[in-house]
């Protein structure tokens, strides 16, 4: 398994930025998808950005053209940058790591972005 830490969350008025991070325990060059998720109150976990080992990228429709994930083998790292957030944007962000072999699937503690005026 690998460990795996967000930071970079925190409060945000309406049309601004955030850049997120996943930090993990050792090289993600190997796994398979990293992404980012997201679960507001009352509401289940969803997908917000996932992007491969050959660097593919998918985007929930609600994001596209504002989020960016991008993905650093070399520091271990994944990162969300966030633009034009909107409020409906507040959640708890979660990073998560996904392999096949050998079968991986670690989920971070979470940062809390909260988009108000």
């Amino acid at each position: 398994q690998v460990q795996l830490v967000e930071s970079g969350g925190g409060l945000v008025q309406p049309g601004g930025s955030l850049r997120l991070s996943c930090a993990a325990s050792r090289s993600i060059a190997s796994i398979d998808v990293m992404g980012w998720y997201r679960q507001a109150p009352g509401k289940q976990r969803e997908s917000v950005a996932t992007i491969n080992r050959g660097g593919n990228t998918n985007y929930a429709d609600s994001v596209k053209g504002r989020f960016t994930i991008s993905r650093d083998n070399a520091k271990n790292t994944v990162n969300l940058q966030m633009n034009s957030l909107k409020p409906e944007d507040t959640a708890v962000y979660y990073c998560h790591a996904v392999s096949l072999f050998p079968t991986i699937s670690s989920w971070g503690q979470g940062t809390q972005v909260t988009v108000s005026s």
